[in-house]
């Protein structure tokens, strides 16, 4: 699948967002790629699952794990595509934890799977809490990287649509200087990554 294919379903389903938003790296857009909507159709989110499953394969991945909230829909369909188990991490007071039960045993090789990378940030801190529990990070994948490649988070990491999208600083952003309204549609709204 083409960068111009996956944006093709984001543009049918209105999923790419313009406006003012405040991403959940905390930085500011133009530009919002709200993966629930594209993620709703269930031949959108096979097809765009199945081309990241395809690409982890080969890997020996044994657990999914993505953060909550945006990972947890394409995270559990890659797991079930690739017929491994699929667990999240969420934020606990701000920290990001793996709860609920989950766990990872030191022999697995996880895949971690995020809808959209901007800074990386929270990603990051999935991987870590993988790497305490003595597991492997054997790959990063997401559907969309906003940095168009230059967040680099695993030595095998994949994203479908890769594309430089511009982002602000809060106190840099010229939407704001505009004065114009902001919107923070992410799952947090004062975030780090």
């Amino acid at each position: 699948m083409t960068n111009s294919e996956t944006l093709a379903m984001f543009k049918s389903s209105g999923a790419l967002l313009d406006g003012h938003f405040k991403l959940t790296s905390g930085r500011h857009s133009n530009s919002y790629f709200q993966c629930a909507k594209v993620l709703q159709y269930p031949e959108y989110l096979s097809a765009i699952c199945g081309e990241i499953a395809a690409h982890f394969r080969d890997s020996g991945i044994t657990t999914v794990i993505s953060p909550a909230i945006g990972g947890i829909v394409v995270g559990t369909e890659v797991g079930r595509q690739l017929g491994v188990k699929t667990i999240f991490a969420e934020r606990k007071e701000g920290t990001m934890m793996i709860r609920r039960g989950f766990s990872i045993d030191p022999s697995e090789q996880v895949l971690v799977v995020e809808d959209v990378i901007t800074t990386g940030g929270s990603v990051v801190e999935v991987m870590e809490q993988v790497k305490a529990a003595g597991a492997t990070v054997a790959g990063v994948a997401s559907v969309v990287d906003r940095s168009n490649g230059k967040v680099k988070l695993a030595d095998k990491q994949f994203s479908l649509l890769m594309m430089e999208v511009v982002s602000y600083a809060p106190e840099e952003c010229p939407l704001c200087k505009e004065g114009l309204p902001i919107d923070a549609p992410g799952s947090r709204s004062n975030a780090q990554g």
